[in-house]
């Protein structure tokens, strides 16, 4: 660790006084594991806005999320998406007709269905006159499509819209060099063989070379992983301590799929292939075999590895957003009301992923509440060097004072109470889709536990972030129009 530490020093002088700072408080995720009386949250008012539309998310779902080169190697994104929105009419059982809008993120877009929101709708049989659009923002895709659903049904425009999400990390779009393509097209536009001859003459072999897609910030040319291994070296956040909330998340996934909780995914019949019903990324190991594992990026002394890092994953997911009273009118039970959402940025570089420390503080003050009020608490998690520095900085005073102006720390948020059903790291990252996983899972925790408030943030390329505070009222705590069942979801 002295070794990194002396790294980050060297070259990271706007974060080095991170480490000094954060190296006198460590954070045993396995501490605060064995640490953990439950805290009761108060129940509370409905945080309904006056002259505001509610908008509710009635159920959700998604394909096993696979890891890439696996059982989705020879499919293609629409074939997924089409497979999360078939998926989500059996299981609502909502008429195609009665859907107003679709919406689907994705980031690494396959060119021959660049909308692929509306190749997937087509695919599944929805009216060629129900429009459909694709948004990109990195990790954060599908939660820019959740809440562009609510914008569209907060407006008017709409009363019903399907919000998903894509990836395919098996066949990425490879190019041929920008010299090569130059060339290619200036040889469709010459007009004579001497305009041509001229043209190949000027070829070179390494015209051939292939532009491949990294996971890399484009402003600064480093990749995410890179970016993660600084964080943790600034935050003073050992290799042992990610290794251990690695294994917690692959434990709790593992656990939870084993007991039937992860009931948003639905089974998906692969051409040609065996039926794939659960994500195959979860693989729980020990200690002891993670150790052995080598830095994948600042090598010889980062701490980040394939072990504590989630992996290149393939997946689609998809939720169903009402009005609520048109969701009333159709007879649902919604799971949970989406109320509010925030959007932030940082420096790319230095802060790029943590946008849940700048952003929780922001959702709890628009909606009145404090993380003691928190019940259920999802996090994606890019790395667990990501997650563990978030909350290191999450409970900092100085840290806020220092870097985000604030009087006083927000608080971490207690792990008896965070991601218990896994997370990123084990279940699975596709890019596009992470999002939807995020909100039902905290919905579906909030129905089964009888909870009342959750959180949801997801940390993206180009230092942004969504952050979703969802709030669910169980049956128990809100008797709601003749004791129907209602969740509240604060976005």
């Amino acid at each position: 660790m002295t070794s990194l530490l002396t790294y980050t020093l060297k070259y990271l002088p706007s974060t080095s006084q991170w480490a000094l700072r954060f190296s006198m408080r460590p954070l045993s995720c396995s501490s605060q594991l064995r640490a953990a009386a439950a805290v009761k949250a108060k129940s509370k008012q409905t945080l309904a806005k006056p002259n505001m539309r509610n908008i509710v998310v009635v159920d959700g779902v998604r394909t096993p999320f696979l890891l890439s080169g696996t059982s989705y190697k020879d499919l293609m994104p629409h074939d997924l998406a089409r497979a999360a929105l078939s998926g989500l009419l059996h299981r609502t059982s909502v008429p195609k007709d009665v859907v107003d809008y679709i919406i689907f993120g994705t980031v690494i877009q396959e060119v021959k269905t660049s909308n692929v929101a509306r190749e997937a709708a087509l695919g599944a049989g929805f009216s060629d006159k129900t429009p459909a659009h694709t948004v990109t923002m990195a990790c954060i895709s599908s939660n820019q499509a959740m809440t562009t659903a609510v914008g569209l049904i907060a407006s008017g425009q709409c009363d019903v819209v399907v919000a998903g999400g894509v990836e395919l990390m098996s066949d990425v779009p490879i190019r041929h060099s920008r010299k090569m393509r130059k060339m290619m097209l200036d040889l469709s536009k010459a007009k004579t063989l001497g305009q041509r001859l001229s043209l190949v003459s000027k070829f070179r072999l390494n015209f051939l070379s292939p532009e491949l897609p990294a996971v890399a910030e484009f402003s600064t040319n480093e990749t995410m992983g890179h970016s993660a291994d600084r964080l943790a070296a600034a935050f003073a956040i050992s290799r042992l301590e990610q290794d251990e909330y690695a294994l917690r998340s692959h434990s709790l996934a593992k656990k939870a799929q084993g007991e039937g909780l992860l009931s948003d995914v639905v089974p998906f019949k692969v051409p040609g292939k065996d039926t794939v019903t659960q994500d195959n990324g979860i693989r729980p190991s020990s200690l002891e075999q993670m150790a052995k594992l080598k830095p994948a990026f600042i090598k010889p002394y980062g701490t980040v590895t394939a072990a504590n890092s989630s992996f290149l994953t393939d997946g689609a997911s998809a939720v169903l957003i009402l009005a609520e009273e048109k969701a009333l009118a159709m007879g649902y039970k919604p799971k949970a009301y989406l109320r509010d959402f925030v959007y932030v940025s940082q420096d790319p570089k230095d802060q790029l992923l943590l946008g849940p420390t700048y952003a929780t503080p922001k959702v709890l003050e628009k909606a009145g509440l404090t993380m003691n009020d928190i019940d259920a608490f999802e996090f994606h998690e890019a790395f667990s060097g990501q997650i563990l520095a978030n909350l290191k900085a999450m409970d900092s005073d100085w840290f806020a004072q220092n870097y985000m102006g604030r009087k006083t720390k927000v608080g971490s948020p207690p792990l008896e109470k965070f991601n218990i059903w896994g997370g990123s790291l084990s279940l699975g990252h596709p890019f596009g889709a992470t999002g939807c996983r995020l909100v039902m899972a905290t919905a579906n925790r909030l129905q089964k536990e009888g909870g009342q408030y959750g959180l949801v943030a997801a940390c993206a390329a180009g230092g942004q972030v969504c952050h979703r505070s969802i709030i669910g009222a169980s049956r128990k705590s809100f008797p709601w129009k003749q004791n129907k069942f209602i969740q509240e979801c604060l976005i």
